[in-house]
């Protein structure tokens, strides 16, 4: 069981690793295949994208496939994309890599979570699926700074590359030390997509996008707000993206076990902290040592709430699971990129770095409203399906 959630959290390793890393590297990929910066950021818009698509259609379709099987095919499309990525020597050429190395993400990590949670008794459910999702979080300490590191000395094909490896190793992994996975007689796209019948479902996907917007609202101009507010030079925001990462790892722990405690309770628990953590963030930034704590918890409070949204939506969706949970993670891309937006709005509209927080605050809030009133619901038994 622990070399198969193993080899589960070396896939999200992986992933999170070529995710992130682009975002390090956009002026030596602009420069690579000739194109601004601002072009070069549809790059990562691209990888978003094949995200959000491929979740859902790969998780329907692939309904009669074996979950290893899958996971498998998955992982080694997720090589390809990150080797033609590699030696892609335009822009278009890139760009389509880049949406096929997306394609796999959501995929992966919604039946890994499948995957992870059979292999458990139920009362372990949700930290088993939080240790197949921790290779991300670890991704932001290690793999993201390394290969970033690489691309600088080496050029930015090289983390690529490294991240083609890394789905190797993978492959080979889930190969050895992921058992079999076969799926029932009932099982077919016709069942996972009965998940979206669901008013359950949505509910909690929901929550996942807007509470998560809170959180992208401010991630997404950190690099900014470390400098102009806290005061850290730029070479310094790589230690600050580490304190995030370490977050990150120790709330998804954490989120696993507070879950199999209580589902819901850490669903509610964790939004009431995001809404605090960024309610508070822009008076923390005004100082290093306060920065450093509030991008600490600012990782922490949220990733909580993802091995707990996760097993919500398998609970949920009864025959869709691998579908209900593969949209999770389109849900958490959207959310970035309407937290990302919103964010900028504020910008725009001439208030200072510490205002984007407050923003997700008010975002984290109204998740907690969104979560109340599914919790309502299901008090009241409205488990019914959408006609």
């Amino acid at each position: 069981m622990n070399l198969a959630l193993f080899a589960l959290a070396t896939g999200g390793f992986a992933i999170g690793t070529t995710e992130f890393v682009t975002m390090g590297l956009l002026p030596q990929i602009a420069d690579g295949v000739h194109i601004s910066i601002p072009t070069a950021g549809h790059v990562i818009s691209a990888y978003a994208l094949g995200v959000v698509v491929g979740a859902p259609v790969i998780a329907a379709l692939g309904a009669r496939t074996g979950r290893k099987r899958l996971l498998l095919g998955l992982t080694a499309v997720f090589v390809v994309g990150n080797v033609l990525s590699a030696v892609a020597s335009s822009y278009e050429f890139l760009l389509a890599a880049r949406f096929l190395s997306g394609l796999p993400h959501g995929a992966f990590f919604g039946i890994g979570a499948v995957v992870g949670a059979s292999l458990v008794p139920p009362s372990r459910r949700a930290r088993a699926v939080s240790m197949t999702m921790v290779g991300l979080p670890i991704a932001n300490i290690i793999g993201v700074p390394v290969t970033t590191l690489l691309g600088q000395q080496l050029g930015w094909q090289v983390p690529f590359l490294a991240v083609g490896v890394l789905g190797l190793l993978t492959l080979v992994a889930v190969w050895f030390w992921v058992p079999p996975q076969p799926v029932g007689s009932g099982v077919n796209v016709r069942s996972e997509l009965s998940a979206l019948a669901r008013p359950q479902v949505w509910m909690a996907l929901l929550v996942g996008m807007v509470g998560f917007g809170g959180m992208f609202a401010t991630y997404s101009y950190i690099t900014p707000t470390m400098t102009e507010l806290a005061g850290f030079s730029e070479s310094a925001v790589t230690i600050v993206l580490g304190v995030y990462g370490v977050g990150m790892t120790a709330g998804t722990v954490l989120g696993g076990r507070l879950a199999d405690r209580w589902l819901m309770g850490s669903v509610y628990g964790g939004l009431v902290a995001v809404a605090v953590v960024l309610g508070t963030f822009g008076w923390l930034a005004q100082t290093r040592p306060g920065a450093l704590v509030g991008v600490f918890a600012m990782g922490c409070s949220a990733s909580i709430l993802v091995p707990a949204l996760q097993t919500r939506l398998m609970d949920v969706a009864h025959e869709g699971q691998s579908l209900a949970a593969s949209l999770n993670h389109s849900t958490l891309n959207i959310a970035n990129a309407l937290g990302a937006w919103l964010g900028g709005v504020v910008l725009a509209a001439g208030y200072g770095y510490e205002w984007p927080s407050r923003l997700g605050a008010a975002l984290a809030v109204a998740g907690l409203i969104l979560a109340a009133i599914s919790g309502l619901m299901e008090r009241r038994g409205a488990t019914q399906v959408l006609a």
